[in-house]
């Protein structure tokens, strides 16, 4: 997943950006709102994180902006601000949700994870925070894969953090064949220094761990998980 991040303090941004990259989410950090405004209209954001006082367009003024241009993307508001009416104008403005700091990294992970569950239509509570096709199932909490052996049953197998994130973006869209381009924005952050061939060592590396079959090449197109069957 790719988050954006505003946060003008630099000891929270820096903790949050350092938090969520551990768990294999690329962040994009604004510490300017001004600067923050056009970010979600070139990259397709899985979520936005949102501090309300910001240097140059406060978090209110950004929120607003982006629900009116159809910035679709789930908003969570990260602020000191606990007032009933600073809540209520939050979401009023298009937030899905309201934090307040200091915050846990773990009740974050918590509400990033409901709100794309409401954003994707997920109401049950069973295997909400697992990502399956039937051959390959990832537990977005725990970081844990599985594949299915030959004879059926699941087999665990150790993925580095790269290998889990773009397993994750291929199978949030199973059966979708994404490009290279498409991936590359899934799991880096505008900061990371990618290399000409990064991609398709991650690839190849996660291809041997999960099988050639798990994951499939669309020559000269892209990749693919197979769809969920029922």
């Amino acid at each position: 997943m790719r988050i954006l991040l505003v946060e003008d303090d630099r000891m929270i941004g820096q903790a949050v950006q350092d938090g969520l990259t551990q768990q294999s989410l690329a962040v994009d950090w604004f510490t300017d709102g001004s600067e923050a405004l056009y970010a979600p209209h070139s990259v397709s954001y899985d979520c936005i994180l949102l501090d309300l006082g910001l240097p140059g367009m406060d978090g209110l003024s950004l929120l607003s902006a982006w629900r009116r241009e159809k910035i679709s993307a789930p908003v969570i508001i990260l602020t000191a601000r606990d007032g009933l009416n600073d809540k209520v104008g939050g979401l009023d403005r298009g937030a899905d949700d309201y934090i307040v700091k200091p915050f846990a990294l773990s009740e974050l992970m918590a509400r990033i994870r409901a709100v794309l569950r409401r954003a994707h239509g997920t109401t049950a509570t069973a295997g909400v925070n697992e990502l399956t096709n039937g051959e390959v199932t990832l537990d977005i909490v725990t970081h844990e894969a599985q594949v299915k052996a030959p004879d059926g049953s699941m087999r665990r197998v150790e993925l580095t953090g790269r290998e889990f994130a773009l397993l994750q973006a291929l199978l949030q869209r199973p059966g979708a064949v994404l490009s290279r381009e498409t991936l590359e924005e899934r799991i880096y952050s505008y900061d990371d220094d990618i290399e000409s061939n990064a991609l398709e060592y991650i690839i190849h590396t996660l291809r041997k761990k999960v099988g050639t079959q798990v994951v499939k090449n669309v020559r000269g197109v892209g990749w693919k998980v197979a769809k969920a069957v029922n």
